[in-house]
C-alpha cells in the first residue's frame, strides 16, 4: 500500500462520526461502530476522483456544503446494493398470477389503474421485474389489461436513477436472474455489450428521485408497495415512521412486500400478514 493509498484509508473517531453524522441526517442511514472498512472502502474510488488526499479533506468537503455533485456521489455510493432480476422470485410470481388476475376482474374495473410503487429501486431490475411481469400476463390475457397498470419507481440518490432510466446493462448484470427466453424477448442489444430494456418494458415505469424520510403526498396512492431489502440499514425508530407512511400511502387494504430478512418491527399493527408461499406480504389494515 503506497502512502497515499494509506492516509486515504485512516480517519479518526471524531470525521467517522462526522461522516456518520452526515449520512443520517441526508438519508436516514445508520452506520454502525465498526463501520470504517465499508466505509473506506466505498469512499476510496471518490477521493481519488475529486484529488482528495485523505478522508478529512472529504469530511471537510461535505462540511462546507458546496459541492452538490460530491455530496450525491457520496450518498450513492453508501446507499446502492447489490440487486438483480426477480429477487426472491416470489413476489414478482404472486403479482402476476394472484394479484393481477384479481385486480382485473370486472367488479374492480372501474376503479381505475393498478398503481405499484417500487420503493429504493437501485439500478431498476425491481421495477423492470415487476414490468415483465405486468407483460406476461397481458400476454396471458391475449393482449387486453381491462385496467391499465403504473409502476412507480424511486431512489433517493439522481446518479443511479438515471442508470435506470436508460434501462441499460452490461451481461454480467442481465445474466443475473433472467432467463434467456426474457432476456431475448424484453431486451435489445444496440452494441456489444449492452442490454437495453425494450420501450414496451420501460414505457409504463416513472422513475423519481425520493427520499424516504420525505412527505410520500406527491406520490399518490398505490394497490401495492415492493420496498424491500432497504429497511434493515435505518434504526428502529426511522424504520416505524417509514413503515407508517407507506401505511398511509397505501389504498384501503393495499398490499406491501419487504425484503426476506425484513420485519414490520414496531408498525406491526397497522398490517396483517399474508402467507403467499414461499414468502409472506402484508396487508393494510
Amino acid at each position: 500500500m503506497t502512502n497515499a493509498a494509506g492516509k486515504r484509508d485512516n480517519f479518526d473517531q471524531a470525521e467517522f462520526d462526522h461522516f456518520r453524522q452526515f449520512l443520517q441526517e441526508a438519508c436516514g442511514i445508520a452506520l454502525g461502530d465498526n463501520k470504517q472498512y465499508l466505509v473506506s472502502n466505498r469512499i476510496r474510488r471518490l477521493l481519488e476522483e475529486y484529488k482528495l488526499s485523505s478522508f478529512s479533506d472529504l469530511v471537510r468537503a461535505l462540511k462546507q456544503n458546496t459541492n452538490r455533485r460530491l455530496k450525491e456521489q457520496v450518498i450513492d455510493v453508501m446507499t446502492t446494493n447489490e440487486t438483480f432480476w426477480f429477487r426472491d422470485t416470489y413476489p414478482f410470481e404472486y403479482l402476476r398470477n394472484q394479484l393481477l388476475p384479481q385486480w382485473m376482474q370486472a367488479e374492480h374495473r372501474a376503479a381505475g389503474p393498478i398503481r405499484i410503487w417500487s420503493a429504493a429501486c437501485s439500478s431498476g431490475q425491481e421495477p423492470y421485474s415487476i414490468s415483465m411481469m405486468v407483460e406476461e400476463f397481458r400476454r396471458q390475457r391475449m393482449g387486453a389489461l381491462a385496467r391499465p397498470v403504473q409502476v412507480v419507481a424511486t431512489d433517493l440518490s439522481s446518479i443511479v436513477l438515471d442508470q435506470a432510466r436508460r434501462g441499460e446493462y452490461d451481461r454480467l448484470s442481465v445474466v443475473r436472474g433472467l432467463s434467456s427466453e426474457r432476456q431475448e424477448r424484453y431486451f435489445d442489444s444496440p452494441a456489444e455489450n449492452v442490454w437495453r430494456v425494450k420501450p414496451i418494458i420501460r414505457d409504463r415505469i416513472e422513475f423519481k428521485a425520493w427520499n424516504l424520510l420525505d412527505s410520500y403526498a406527491g406520490l399518490g396512492k398505490f394497490d401495492v408497495v415492493f420496498c424491500r431489502n432497504v429497511l434493515i440499514y435505518f434504526n428502529a425508530e426511522l424504520k416505524q415512521r417509514i413503515l407508517e407512511k407507506i401505511h398511509g400511502a397505501l389504498k384501503p387494504g393495499g398490499l406491501l412486500f419487504l425484503g426476506s430478512s425484513e420485519g414490520l418491527g414496531g408498525a406491526a399493527g397497522r398490517f396483517e400478514m399474508v402467507r403467499c408461499e414461499p414468502g409472506i406480504l402484508y396487508r393494510a389494515r
